[in-house]
């Protein structure tokens, strides 16, 4: 049955979040013919746009990716609310409207030879002039002449509703089978880039699942959750948009005279140097430095398997203390609290699990020494760091096209420290010195105009091996995405969790943390032939962050 909160919320649901973009067009009668087909021709022109680097590299067969984010729902989900939200907010923007083409103009010679040796599909209109016009829809063939184009956009074909029991026995089970069975089915290349599966069954954390699914040429996580946000209401008010936490990034905070400029050009000094070490590093990962072969690490080949997608809902506020104890922000603890937890996991792995069922602390330590286990550690490279409102990203897109809308994002490699420590706050401790030495280096902005600059000189696909090279000689990839400070609602439905992840990367192991009102949830997407249970290391995470966050509580006892 249909809530009021629902009811009352298609009853209002009248003007678009995103209002479209309105243009004038003077009738006028044409003279010939010829004249008509040019004008025609420059019309359809216009609603193209060319494929920006980054999306190419999206779209290049060795690194093809896509963005799946599960919204779990505190209601049961109207599909026709949902959909009538979509076509009045998501749908009005530029990238949810547009398809992918491949455009070319060719001779009818080559046209010829392109039919004995082609195995992709043609759509031919000759000419007059016998030029021909080629449309290909190939994500392998997605060259420099790729384009987005506008193209009419039926909702009933991006929004899929599986007629499921609502007795069914084992739903969590069914959810967890069904999103992963999604990583093995390609997205329609015939239709704009993204799709929703609504899957009204109740689970144990969710009365409702609503599942995104989004080509990652579409856009990076900042992007994407501005875009979820603007399609989103606070739930005490449901006219106000979300509030997003404001971020800045790290600035100087010297004193002037001669100790301040001493200081301010030493930390010149170190950036330069930490940069350079990097950027070596960097290339060094990409010829020959390989991380250690663990359980968790992935073979060659890894980004076309099946992903399993699970995730674990912690308190925010358990991470606030800890970050408050320690002196650190929220980055600091999660990288602190992932080491621990992949450090149990890993020496359960190693050894016997019956060793460190109750904690850290005396316990044998069956990890191999020497281990190099590194991150891919995903950047926004925006000058406005963190989440910002869709209205501000898209006027930077108009204003400056180069940091607005898009995948703005680049690579850091981050060394893990994994063994049991005896006291569990030397996780922190090292993470934090990690953390604090990689913000006095440029690694970020480099790999990110490097990859432009590198898909320039020599195409998506040169970039994308590039890539792959580098990520797959690391063992997992991380992300930290922040969300809203308050309880929101999709479309009238209350929001209890958000879940983002995204397949197509060469890792066995991709972990996701997405803050929401006083949550935080971790997001693992895992290779189940490597990683057989995903379910185990989210209960490691967990207990580390208990272990943690005791620890700092007995500390600050004892100060006491």
């Amino acid at each position: 049955m249909q809530s009021s909160r629902e009811a009352s919320y298609q009853e209002t649901l009248v003007s678009p979040v995103l209002e479209p973009v309105k243009t004038e067009t003077a009738t006028k009668k044409w003279e010939t013919d010829e004249e008509k087909e040019m004008a025609d021709s420059n019309e359809s022109t216009s609603s193209q746009e060319p494929l920006s680097p980054a999306a190419r590299l999206f779209h290049a067969p060795q690194f093809n990716c896509t963005i799946l984010t599960a919204i779990g729902c505190k209601t049961s989900i109207n599909p026709g609310v949902i959909k009538m939200g979509l076509e009045q907010t998501l749908m009005k923007h530029p990238r949810f409207s547009k398809k992918l083409i491949f455009s070319a103009k060719l001779t009818l010679t080559i046209c010829t030879t392109l039919f004995k040796t082609s195995n992709i599909d043609l759509c031919v209109d000759i000419s007059s002039s016998f030029n021909v016009k080629l449309k290909v829809v190939d994500d392998n063939k997605c060259g420099p002449k790729s384009k987005w184009e506008s193209t009419k956009v039926n909702v009933e074909n991006h929004v899929t509703v599986p007629n499921l029991d609502p007795n069914m026995d084992s739903p969590d089970q069914f959810v967890e089978d069904y999103i992963s069975n999604l990583s093995t089915i390609p997205l329609d290349l015939s239709k704009p880039l993204w799709e929703m599966h609504i899957l009204n069954v109740k689970t144990s954390d969710a009365e409702a699942i609503a599942v995104f699914r989004i080509h990652h040429s579409l856009g990076d996580g900042a992007s994407l959750i501005s875009l979820l946000l603007a399609c989103t209401r606070k739930t005490s008010d449901p006219d106000a948009l979300p509030s997003i936490p404001a971020q800045q990034r790290a600035g100087s905070h010297f004193s002037g005279g001669f100790w301040g400029l001493f200081f301010a050009m030493w930390t010149v000094l170190r950036m330069i140097w930490n940069t350079l070490v990097d950027l070596v590093l960097f290339v060094a990962t990409m010829l020959f430095l390989e991380d250690t072969k663990t359980p968790l690490k992935g073979a060659s080949g890894v980004e076309l398997k099946p992903k399993r997608f699970v995730h674990r809902t912690v308190s925010l506020d358990d991470i606030k203390l800890v970050k408050n104890a320690m002196k650190m922000t929220i980055n600091d603890a999660i990288v602190g609290v992932t080491q621990a937890g992949l450090s149990r996991y890993l020496n359960r792995k190693y050894g016997d699990q019956s060793e460190i069922e109750d904690g850290e602390n005396g316990k044998k330590n069956n990890i191999p020494k020497s281990i190099r286990l590194r991150a891919s550690v995903l950047v926004n490279v925006r000058p406005t760091p963190g989440i910002q409102t869709l209205a501000d990203l898209m006027a930077d897109e108009s204003n400056n096209p180069k940091w607005g809308w898009g995948n703005r994002i680049g690579y850091i490699i981050l060394p893990f420290t994994v063994g049991l420590q005896d006291d569990p706050l030397e996780h922190l401790r090292r993470a934090k010195a990690m953390i604090d030495r990689k913000k006095l280096s440029l690694e970020a902005t480099f790999s990110f105009h490097i990859a432009i600059l590198v898909i320039k000189l020599f195409g998506a696909k040169a970039s994308a091996a590039i890539a792959r090279r580098v990520i797959s000689n690391t063992t997992l990839a991380f992300s930290n995405v922040v969300g809203p400070l308050e309880e929101i609602s999709f479309y009238g439905h209350p929001v209890a969790y958000i879940a983002p992840s995204v397949y197509g990367s060469p890792h066995a192991l991709t972990i996701h943390f997405q803050s929401y009102c006083k949550k935080m949830t971790i997001v693992l997407a895992v290779d189940p032939d490597v990683i057989p249970d995903p379910h185990k290391l989210c209960d490691d995470l967990e207990k580390s962050l208990e272990i943690i966050k005791d620890s700092v509580v007995e500390r600050e006892l004892d100060a006491s």
